[in-house]
């Protein structure tokens, strides 16, 4: 990541702005903080918990948490 000319360092980034806008943009925002918390909110519950990732295996970032934290209590 970071190398000059590198396409495909701000595609996935790319990718999760178009989606974020896509959602944000269908209302408009009293203050900020309404918008930080759509936000926020936005990402913590639709983004992590249903986006698949190749590297975590085919989890959601939710469910390889879950299972690496039930693997460190075990291990402790």
């Amino acid at each position: 990541m970071g190398r000059v000319g590198a396409a495909g360092d701000t595609a996935a980034m790319e990718s999760v702005f178009s989606l974020l806008q896509n959602v944000l943009n269908r209302r408009t925002w009293a203050t900020r903080d309404e918008l930080r918390i759509a936000i926020v909110t936005w990402i913590e519950r639709t983004y992590h918990r249903r986006r698949r990732q190749k590297r975590l295996h085919g989890l959601t970032p939710v469910e390889y948490e879950a299972i690496m934290n039930t693997d460190v209590a075990l291990a402790a």
